[in-house]
């Protein structure tokens, strides 16, 4: 049986957003803000009740940020707005109704108005062997609190492994993808194996609490891959050869034009014949869209559905969609040989790309066209320029070009946390707090076994939500 929650009426709209990253939490707090006053009834359905700084994240992975510094209460963020815990598993446009799983298993469906998808994306999956099985990926918390985990676990085991190649193996890292993830999770990792490393050879010295049993020129190894011929391929050169600098002159073996051609649980084999021995496997060669976009059944570009400039589903006035779910047209970028003047997501333009950017700033432009068409202000289309990237490499290290100015060292360091500070929508003072203590106290370096291997799987819709034995999986509802 599913249980409806029919709109309350024509007289008070309602207008239903799938999805809390960046593209959905800014809908809903620029429309709460927008029709403030007007009668209408905000949902916002999302499995967890948290906005996730997704930026942030390998540091909770190193250990400089505790997991609820990134996390923001949907509800205490969004008054004016009614969330809906849960997770989309169809919507059907010709019924304008949302089908959804609750935290309880339970089906239920959600009516609307208008709709907003904002659903964002999930681990980019390659047809690799074995990486489905031995390689996890780093889209969710988690995801960062397993690895937290799992890299304690590893150092340790390597500290007190009698067998050289078993301490081998455990002391190395590999991560697929030298993107903005993939090269802050091996910056940061570096530097905190570096630290669990020390600790770990100071406490098995003679003198210490036993005698040592690893040496203390074995120490952890990173390894970074990627099959672009430089790291962070996709930005701005001068900022890619910053990263590469800071992460060869710090141990990171980078390794471009290089791959994983198959992985097993005593490592991994590259596409260049070398075998790695390694536990650890990191995924993040990028990222690809909610599957719930291309079961819609319509039109999608590179697995995004296609919108118009003012965010609009073509053939459906009143669904719009917004960042990494959404192949929206970069009116800053027409396509050469174009004359840039289609506006209805057609080839005269580039798409956007996937990033925080873009989508917080789509975020702001659905809301006001929703209003729009509820008769409220004046819909206008997408259009944003990109005011530069920020990198965190670890320490005071950074690689930034705001407004397109190149920094490098401690002033983009500077940079990018003021620049982070600045994007959070909460917790910025606890987050503050946070950078002060690891700048003078050494991390606590702690298993805390609340998120095991199985229950982060790579292959997963919902990297969200850790899978737990007799959870729910997203499917369609039973019909009544």
């Amino acid at each position: 049986m599913v249980h409806t929650e029919k709109s309350s009426g024509a007289s008070v709209p309602r207008i239903v957003i799938v999805g809390a990253g960046f593209a959905g939490f800014r809908t809903a707090r620029t429309l709460s803000r927008v029709l403030a006053g007007q009668r209408a009834d905000i949902v916002l359905l999302n499995p967890t009740d948290y906005f996730l700084y997704l930026p942030l994240l390998p540091q909770v992975a190193a250990g400089i940020l505790e997991p609820r510094r990134v996390t923001v209460s949907l509800t205490h963020a969004l008054p004016r707005v009614r969330l809906v815990l849960g997770e989309a598993g169809a919507i059907d446009l010709i019924g304008r109704r949302v089908d959804y799983t609750d935290p309880e298993g339970r089906h239920r469906n959600l009516t609307y108005d208008r709709l907003v998808i904002a659903v964002g994306s999930v681990n980019k999956l390659l047809p690799v062997p074995g990486v489905a099985e031995y390689a996890h990926g780093f889209r969710g918390m988690p995801e960062a609190l397993y690895l937290r985990d799992h890299i304690t676990r590893q150092t340790e085991l390597a500290a007190v492994a009698e067998d050289d190649r078993e301490r081998e193996a455990r002391s190395t890292f590999v991560v697929v993808g030298a993107g903005y993830t993939g090269t802050e999770v091996a910056a940061q990792g570096q530097l905190l194996t570096d630290a669990l490393h020390a600790r770990t050879t100071r406490a098995n010295q003679p003198g210490g609490h036993g005698q040592a049993r690893r040496s203390p020129e074995v120490r952890p190894r990173w390894l970074l891959l990627d099959v672009a011929p430089r790291v962070l391929p996709e930005l701005d050169r001068r900022l890619s050869d910053t990263a590469d600098r800071v992460l060869r002159g710090r141990g990171v073996e980078v390794r471009t034009g290089t791959s994983v051609k198959e992985a097993t649980a005593a490592g991994v084999w590259l596409d260049d014949g070398a075998f790695v021995p390694t536990r650890t496997l990191v995924w993040c060669v990028g990222v690809r869209p909610d599957p719930l976009v291309e079961a819609l059944g319509l039109p999608v570009e590179r697995g995004r559905v296609r919108v118009t400039p003012r965010l609009n589903l073509p053939g459906h006035p009143e669904v719009f969609a917004c960042g990494d779910a959404a192949a929206v047209p970069d009116l800053t970028r027409p396509l050469p040989g174009h004359g840039g003047t289609d506006g209805h997501g057609g080839t005269d333009f580039a798409l956007t790309p996937m990033t925080a950017q873009h989508a917080s700033r789509q975020g702001d432009v659905a809301a006001r066209n929703v209003a729009a068409s509820l008769g409220h202000g004046q819909a206008g289309p997408y259009r944003h320029h990109d005011l530069g990237f920020a990198v965190d490499l670890g320490g005071v290290q950074a690689a930034a070009n705001p407004l397109g100015v190149p920094l490098s060292g401690p002033l983009a360091g500077a940079v990018t946390r003021g620049y982070h500070l600045a994007a959070m929508p909460g917790n910025r003072v606890r987050v503050a707090a946070d950078w002060l203590l690891d700048a003078v106290l050494p991390r606590q370096a702690v298993q805390l076994g609340l998120v095991r291997s199985w229950s982060v799987p790579l292959d997963s819709a919902s990297p969200e939500l850790a899978r737990v034995p007799g959870s729910p999986q997203r499917r369609e509802p039973t019909k009544e």
